[in-house]
């Protein structure tokens, strides 16, 4: 009797928050991709990183580079190497549409996620284009300014409510 233990959902293995803080994000892609049996196992494990990651397009095909998926604990002389390239699954019109976007300069395909979904390994991308170093600057102050004001607000609920509780 089959066991039916089918995944459902999004299961998140790896996150590229730097690629967010240093390109401002165009469009985003979801891709799958080709592994090999001890890859998936050490995705399953949660283990990755995308921090140095790249697309590439070369003769028609999405390549995904310096993506580091460590090697597979139990595996034997099957196992993959780590930082191998590995090629996206996507519609020939999404790539050549990339392949366009991603020659003007300073743009750049990055990914930003990886997980499972349904059961599948996927990865997102997205068509970026670099920061200048007062961008990100401005990023941070925005982000702290919310933060403070934020704090200020909850600072004033809580007053309004222990006066109010007294009163």
């Amino acid at each position: 009797m089959a066991k039916d233990k089918k995944e459902t959902g999004r299961k998140l293995v790896a996150q590229n928050k730097k690629a967010r803080h240093d390109y401002h994000i165009l469009t985003t892609y979801e891709c799958g991709m080709v592994l090999t049996g001890t890859e998936v196992k050490s995705l399953r494990q949660g283990r990755a990183s995308l921090v140095d990651g790249f697309v590439q397009i070369d003769g028609g095909e999405a390549w995904l580079h310096n993506v580091h998926v460590p090697e597979y604990s139990q595996g034997t002389w099957t196992n993959h190497s780590a930082r191998r390239k590995r090629k996206l699954l996507m519609h020939r019109a999404e790539i050549d549409k990339l392949e366009s976007k991603a020659q003007e300069s300073g743009h750049t395909i990055v990914p930003l996620a990886l997980y499972f979904k349904d059961g599948r390994a996927k990865v997102e991308i997205a068509l970026a284009k670099g920061k200048k170093e007062y961008d990100k600057r401005q990023t941070l102050r925005e982000k702290q300014d919310l933060r403070e004001s934020n704090r200020a607000i909850a600072a004033a609920r809580r007053r309004q409510r222990a006066s109010a509780a007294r009163g």
